[in-house]
Formats: structure tokens, C-alpha cells, sequence
């Protein structure tokens, strides 16, 4: 049994439940529950807050985990990063009233700066020879400054609304943050052997995600140029319709460049065109 460490409540929790259930991963929930068992996987969930999932994984209690990077870096344990998973992004940044004149990094030279993120502000100030007080605070960083606690915060930032409740202003991004799977380096081959299995199944609900898979009716006649429009896994399929002179096309398409390729398929004459979503993709 392989057991994953998982945020108890957020974004993350819900973003890393979604995945595993997209994954063919059922849990067999229930309220207050702290470590819940899959049904038809050979995993169950430990539930924990996210700054103790990297030592619990480095120690073993977990043998995998679903954290964001700045919890990551912050704790700075001995882990290995299987996936970047792509989700929960964030930025951990600097900021300080918006009425301040900033000029620079110096700026925080000799100032105090509340943060929870101590070791990584710390890092980032010796790299820039900034001399700064550094402050630690467990809660709610960006009221700091209004309250005279501190000249400027340090902290994760998603939207930027909280900033600008708050009178702040971003001045500089130190690092940027999305949720990493992380494990334990001492797996046993039985575990190593789940999680490569785990691996193969996110990789298949990654790829699909943001992919649409395209069906059209095109001229023949106007073929090499539309597969040259494609941006297909390998090669789009290409079949011959009844109709002479046409052929059917089936494709992938990001969803990015979705608009973009299909207004060009149109001026080569692709019509009848059908959009389907993926669920999976496995290459």
C-alpha cells in the first residue's frame, strides 16, 4: 500500500482530489476522516497540513506527496520530485505600501519584512547583499504593514487581490510555485513499482488536459497544406469519404491554438467540423 500525503483543506486539496479521481483513483471518503483508503488502488490518502507534508515524506510516514513548491523549498527536505503537476500556481513575492517610492532592491536594506517563508526570503536577500530584518509571522502576512508590524511583506501571491486590499504593491518576484510529487528516496521496489503505475495514469490525465479532438471533412485537393496546419501528436488520420475529392481528418488540438488553426483549416476549406473533449490521453 502506498501511502500519499495530501493537504486537508484549500485549492490544493481540491485540485490533487479532482486529479486522483481523474486518475481512476475512488476513495472511500468520509468526514474527519484523517487517512482514507482507495477502493480499487493500492494507495490511501493522509491528510495533513501542507508545510508538514515534506518532513512527513522525508521521515517516511508518507511515502509520496502532493505539495506546492514553496513548502518545497521552504523546508528544504530530503525528497525527490517525481512531477511538476502543473496546478496550484503561484508566485511568492515582495511588496510594500503602494504611497512608497521604490527604487530597487536596496530599498529593503535595513527594513523589517514579515513573512512565513523565512529560509527563502533569507536565501534571496544573501544572493542580492540585501540586510533586512526578517520577521516571521504564521497567519495572515499582509495586514503587516498596515498594523506597523513591518516595512514590507513577503508572501505567496495568486491574483493579487489580497495586495490590493491591503494597500500593497508587488515589487518583485523572487520565486514561482506550482504543486510538485514529491517522495521518499528509500521506496521499497513494491511501492516504487505502485507509484510508477500512479505516474503512468497522471501522465495519461495531464496530457489530455487543455486537448480537443477534431473531426472535419476537408478538400483533398488542399491536403498537404492543411497537415501542415495540424499540430498532431504524430500525424493527424486522414480517411477518404465517399464524396470524391474529400477526405475526413481527425486530429488533436491544444486548446491555446484552438481558434487560431481552426480559422485556417476554414480558408482551406475544412468544413462539417466536430470538436470532442479528452478525458485521457496515452501516448
Amino acid at each position: 500500500m502506498l501511502r500519499i500525503a495530501i493537504q486537508s483543506k484549500g485549492r490544493l486539496n481540491e485540485e490533487c482530489m479532482t486529479l486522483l479521481n481523474e486518475a481512476g483513483i475512488k476513495l472511500e471518503w468520509g468526514k474527519r476522516l484523517l487517512l482514507v483508503p482507495a477502493k480499487n488502488f493500492p494507495v490511501e490518502v493522509l491528510f495533513l497540513r501542507d508545510d508538514d507534508i515534506p518532513q512527513t515524506v522525508a521521515d517516511g510516514v508518507a511515502d509520496i506527496g502532493i505539495v506546492g513548491e514553496n513548502e518545497y523549498a521552504e523546508k528544504n527536505k530530503k525528497v525527490n520530485i517525481e512531477k511538476r503537476l502543473g496546478f496550484s500556481k503561484c508566485r511568492l513575492s515582495l511588496a510594500i505600501p503602494k504611497s512608497t517610492d521604490y527604487q530597487g532592491l536596496s530599498w529593503f536594506d535595513g527594513k523589517v519584512i514579515a513573512t512565513s517563508y523565512p529560509v527563502i526570503l533569507d536565501n534571496f536577500l544573501k544572493q542580492n547583499n540585501i540586510s533586512a530584518d526578517i520577521h516571521v509571522i504564521t497567519g495572515s502576512v499582509e495586514i503587516a504593514t498596515g498594523i506597523g508590524l513591518a516595512d514590507a511583506i513577503f508572501d505567496i501571491v495568486s491574483s493579487g487581490s489580497t495586495l490590493l486590499t491591503n494597500q500593497l504593491h508587488e515589487v518583485e518576484v523572487v520565486m514561482k510555485s506550482e504543486a510538485l510529487l514529491i517522495s521518499n528516496p528509500d521506496l521499497s521496489p513494491e511501492k516504487r513499482d505502485v507509484l510508477d503505475d500512479l505516474l503512468f495514469r497522471l501522465e495519461a490525465v495531464q496530457l489530455a488536459d487543455d486537448k480537443k479532438y477534431v473531426l472535419m471533412n476537408i478538400p483533398t485537393a488542399n491536403l498537404n497544406q492543411i497537415v501542415e496546419v495540424i499540430p498532431g501528436m504524430r500525424s493527424p488520420t486522414i480517411m477518404p469519404l465517399a464524396k470524391e475529392g474529400w477526405s475526413s481528418l481527425h486530429a488533436v488540438i491544444g486548446e491555446k491554438e484552438f481558434w487560431d488553426i481552426i480559422g485556417k483549416l476554414k480558408n482551406l476549406g475544412a468544413e462539417g467540423i466536430l470538436v470532442i473533449p479528452i478525458e485521457k490521453m496515452i501516448l
